[in-house]
């Protein structure tokens, strides 16, 4: 929800660069104009108060002196005490102590320490493919806008509102249906939409030309937003801010080729949609090698990336002709805080106890050999 909110700024940012432009009626008081506000970005490398370092990024990386630190003065912030003298083995900063030992020293990553992995490097290359197709394809769909309005504002307002639109949209539906078939729907939308618009074009009516342009600038953005979101969850803790960057940059490079064909004039406009057509085709297949960070666990390190693995294409479904004998219920593998403590306090109690609760009575029986070693039964007989 945060990254969403994140790209509803995003939104309202690229609304208020029109009335910006206006207002300054010169290029370059107008880049002044916003370049000037990212010096406000140096408070946040000065001032640690104003934008601590992430606390998990910290003990991903052993560095558990400055993560103690950060969370201590985040429970000061908030009212809060992270240390209870009755239970102090329950508490987060003595569990910390319990998992990591205190000559830990730390251990920083690299995004070039992807070559030795599979999945990590995998996963960055999808992402940053579906990003860069997302915001390169967009050209196609707008040029399409001119015909209707020859006025820079229509195309312009009209992409912005297709980005509200999409974010909207994936606030409601990734949540519920995933990540992964989302990104998978978003591509498949971009690549018809693209593919009927290079096909069709001069045989559909004006209309449907407008509406296949919409859809595929709607869908184009989702699909760029969601990869930079789907990264943020599936790339690792230790290599995130890195991996990140490259997906991102994958992007601007997207963006760029659509600058480059406004500034030649539309001059080789066919083959770049041809080209974007294509890719987003390809992206639909290589969606499906990526894995499913619904209601998981984000990864903390390398090892943790290496497990992710896609789910299967299709679920495997029982038989109703041949239903099994027994019926297993799986077990559930939650781990419950509560009824794990009364059942250790409980097997305690009846550990302590003197005597049981019941007593076994046993039949007395003859012993098999007496005393001296001679059964019963020979002494019988030697009388």
């Amino acid at each position: 929800m945060v990254s969403m909110v994140s790209g509803f700024f995003a939104v309202f940012a690229e609304l208020l660069l029109p009335g910006l432009a206006v207002l300054c009626r010169d290029w370059p008081v107008l880049q002044a104009v916003a370049t000037l506000p990212l010096l406000l970005l140096l408070s946040y490398w000065c001032c640690a108060s104003v934008f601590p370092e992430s606390p998990r990024w910290l003990i991903a990386t052993s560095q558990i002196s400055q993560a103690k630190k950060c969370l201590q003065s985040f429970s000061a912030r908030n009212g809060m005490c992270v240390s209870d003298e009755l239970y102090p083995a329950e508490t987060l900063l003595s569990e910390i102590d319990e998992v990591f030992p205190e000559d830990i020293q730390p251990e920083y990553h690299h995004v070039v320490e992807l070559r030795h992995t599979r999945v990590i490097w995998k996963n960055c290359l999808i992402l940053g493919f579906t990003l860069f197709i997302g915001t390169g394809i967009q050209y196609c769909f707008t040029r399409n806008l001119h015909i209707y309005s020859p006025h820079f504002y229509f195309s312009y307002f009209l992409r912005v509102l297709t980005g509200a639109l999409a974010c909207v949209f994936l606030c409601v539906s990734v949540d519920r249906f995933g990540r992964r078939g989302m990104l998978l729907l978003a591509a498949i939308v971009t690549g018809l939409s693209s593919l009927l618009l290079l096909a069709l074009t001069q045989y559909l009516h004006g209309g449907l030309v407008l509406v296949l342009s919409v859809v595929g600038l709607l869908s184009s953005q989702a699909l760029a937003m969601l990869s930079v979101f789907f990264g943020s969850e599936v790339m690792p803790t230790v290599v995130r801010g890195g991996t990140l960057g490259l997906i991102m940059a994958a992007g601007c490079v997207g963006m760029a080729a659509s600058s480059l064909m406004e500034l030649q004039n539309n001059g080789g406009y066919f083959l770049h949609h041809v080209i974007f057509a294509s890719f987003a085709v390809l992206s639909v297949l290589c969606i499906m090698l990526l894995p499913e960070s619904k209601h998981k666990p984000l990864p903390d390190s390398l090892k943790d990336g290496e497990r992710q693995r896609r789910p299967p294409l299709f679920l495997s479904h029982i038989s109703q002709d041949n239903p099994p004998l027994l019926r297993m219920q799986p077990q559930s593998s939650e781990y419950n805080r509560d009824s794990y403590s009364r059942l250790v306090t409980a097997t305690k109690k009846m550990l302590t106890k003197d005597a049981l609760p019941y007593k076994i009575s046993i039949s007395p029986q003859a012993p098999l050999l007496s005393s001296n070693g001679i059964a019963p039964d020979a002494n019988e007989d030697s009388s």
